[in-house]
């Protein structure tokens, strides 16, 4: 039997989202989490992106559970991708899998799926491995971190966290079990870095309740709130408000109302009675009267929110007097969409209110004190920060420096680099391949050339150029055809007439005797160059009669 502890990430550092860490001894693989990560503004067309998991396809019999800190899509989202390839036990609270077991229904998934339910300060053995789970708090209940035991010493993964002593649940990060462990002793510590750059304490979500109750007290109409549909502590306010004041709530949107039902059903959200307005039209009701609560704080352009800010949501539709909170902030990527959304919403003559309001959104990721005080209770003789960019790894790993711990002892891994642990040490002795897949609807891909496809037809444009030949004599017969879309002249009538005629005097005077494509797309290019600096994607099309 091997005595080293391999960590490998496989998304989730460099980069925000797309969270997956690999866990392996000896013959034992655990996974822990599956997320994705929104697209960039230089990815057109990709609905998201998951991590390329390469490396577990190719050790998918050593798979032996999958892990799952918690219920967002940056941890959970590739799941429907990784169970195609693997079957393993999930592993998780109930909400987390209730969660779950739901999204997996849309992917044609769940009665086959084995899954495990672990509770707070509950232990599961897997081979040579056991696994202590303890809540930490972050914006969704059902949240914890892992203590893994192994041969060759225990290794602590935080999982999202921060520490709110006045929850909305009432459940406070466990420091019991955390100072347990550093007095015990921890080998490494994987530690959240989403807010390294962040100074002080990252705010109580009891901070957005407020603001959100101060909102609703002053408004005289409807009051539309959306915040991500996972946040399930936000949502409860909401609740808590309407029914403080008398006011009724309709939910609108897929995704916030299977959160409502699922968290509903296995008892993480208590509804008021009388509360939550179900198959009635809102016509019925006084606007003073109402809460919509509806998904699209991200901007996405068929959520429930955008749709009514474009006035394309079939019973609803925004005008003054109503009143619009966006409770979260645009993941990075998003912002263009989300103030899109914002100015649409403004135009109708509502009163927005977003993240330039104080109190409207707090993280659910601890800032700086909030992670020195987790190594300090935990002590561990080596620590990797992980879930962040690059400059939060940077600033996590300065910050722990900083508390004393020697720099070589401090590893500032990439996804896809070997980590291995030993009761005398820790080093990075390898790299498995990593990296991202594209998901553009149905399909899975590295995405590269159809990506740079894409940029360069948004960027420069496309031509398609139809020549029509003579088959026997290998003629042309006539001026070619051409569309063109997207590539800018100032008269683009008399270019293109232009562009065919140099196009046919340029191909019958070819020294080539037979009209390729590879001459048309270079006859083509180099007109369109000279005229315009510009390389539009040319498809040239010839029909042969």
């Amino acid at each position: 039997m091997s005595d080293r502890l391999r960590i490998i990430p496989l998304g989730g550092l460099g980069e925000i989202g797309k969270n997956m860490l690999v866990v392996e001894y000896d013959e034992v693989m655990v996974i822990i989490d599956s997320g994705l990560m929104f697209p960039t503004d230089e990815m057109p067309g990709v609905d998201y992106v998951i991590p390329d998991i390469s490396y577990i396809e190719a050790n998918k019999n050593k798979v032996k559970g999958i892990i799952l800190t918690h219920c967002h899509e940056d941890h959970v989202g590739s799941l429907p991708y990784l169970l195609k390839t693997v079957n393993a036990p999930i592993i998780g609270t109930r909400l987390t899998l209730g969660m779950v077991m739901s999204r997996l229904k849309d992917f044609g998934l769940g009665s086959e799926i084995k899954s495990v339910e672990i509770q707070e300060r509950s232990r599961i053995g897997i081979g040579p491995l056991s696994f202590d789970f303890f809540n930490v708090n972050h914006s969704v209940p059902g949240n914890v971190g892992i203590a893994i035991h192994s041969p060759v010493g225990v290794v602590v993964h935080s999982g999202d966290f921060k520490f709110d002593h006045t929850p909305v649940d009432g459940k406070q990060t466990d420091f019991f079990t955390l100072a347990s462990l550093g007095e015990k002793g921890v080998k490494l510590l994987l530690s959240d870095s989403t807010n390294a750059e962040r100074p002080g304490y990252t705010p109580s979500e009891r901070v957005v309740g407020d603001t959100l109750d101060a909102i609703v007290k002053e408004s005289l109409g409807r009051v539309f709130v959306t915040t991500f549909a996972s946040n399930i502590h936000r949502i409860q306010q909401v609740f808590n408000i309407a029914y403080k004041y008398n006011r009724f709530v309709a939910v609108i949107g897929k995704s916030m109302n299977g959160t409502v039902n699922t968290a509903s059903r296995l008892g993480y959200l208590d509804i008021p009675p009388n509360t939550l307005i179900k198959d009635q039209s809102l016509s019925n009701f006084k606007k003073n009267r109402l809460i919509i609560l509806t998904s699209g704080s991200q901007g996405e352009p068929m959520s429930a929110l955008t749709r009514l800010a474009f006035q394309e949501y079939k019973s609803i539709a925004i005008e003054s007097g109503d009143t619009v909170v966006i409770a979260a902030t645009p993941v990075p990527g998003n912002e263009k969409m989300v103030a899109r959304t914002i100015n649409a919403l403004f135009s109708k003559g509502a009163d927005v209110i977003y993240t330039t309001t104080p109190g409207v959104h707090v993280s659910g990721h601890g800032s700086i004190e909030e992670l020195k005080l987790m190594y300090t209770l935990l002590k561990p003789e080596y620590f990797v920060p992980i879930h962040g960019e690059m400059r939060h790894q940077v600033a996590h790993s300065k910050l722990i420096a900083s508390l004393g711990l020697p720099e070589d002892h401090i590893f500032k891994l990439k996804n896809g680099d070997i980590l291995e642990i030993r009761k005398d040490g820790a080093e990075i002795v390898g790299h498995v391949q990593s990296g991202m897949i594209m998901v553009d609807g149905l399909e899975l891909g590295e995405g590269g050339m159809v990506l740079r496809d894409r940029q360069k037809l948004a960027q420069d444009g496309i031509v398609v150029m139809v020549v029509t030949v003579d088959k026997e004599k290998e003629e042309i017969l006539g001026i070619p055809e051409v569309v063109m879309r997207g590539v800018v002249y100032k008269d683009e009538d008399l270019f293109i007439e232009e562009l065919k005629r140099e196009a046919f005097r340029a191909l019958i005077t070819s020294n080539t005797p037979i009209v390729s494509n590879d001459i048309i797309r270079d006859v083509v290019g180099r007109f369109i160059y000279e005229r315009t600096r510009r390389r539009p994607v040319i498809i040239p099309v010839l029909v042969e009669v």
